[in-house]
């Protein structure tokens, strides 16, 4: 399949059809990384990082835990 390079604002792109996204399992929005190898583009699905609540918790410690912070009195209807 051919493209051609156009550019978008200040900067060149190419848009990529849909039976590309189809066949590479890519959808819009997804993060990507661009890696240029030998003269080539390559286009790879980013690593996606999930956070597990439970995980994040279990790394909370006296050495890292921050101490409680005031930002003043209730104001409107924080206060009920």
């Amino acid at each position: 399949m051919k493209a051609v390079i156009r550019k978008w604002g200040n900067s060149p792109a190419v848009r990529l059809p849909l039976a590309v996204m189809k066949e590479a399992n890519f959808s819009v929005e997804q993060k990507v990384t661009m890696v240029v190898t030998r003269g080539r583009i390559v286009i790879e699905p980013s690593e996606v990082v999930e956070y597990a609540l439970d995980d994040l918790l279990e790394g909370i410690n006296s050495k890292n835990v921050h101490a409680e912070v005031s930002v003043g009195r209730p104001v409107g209807k924080e206060a009920l």
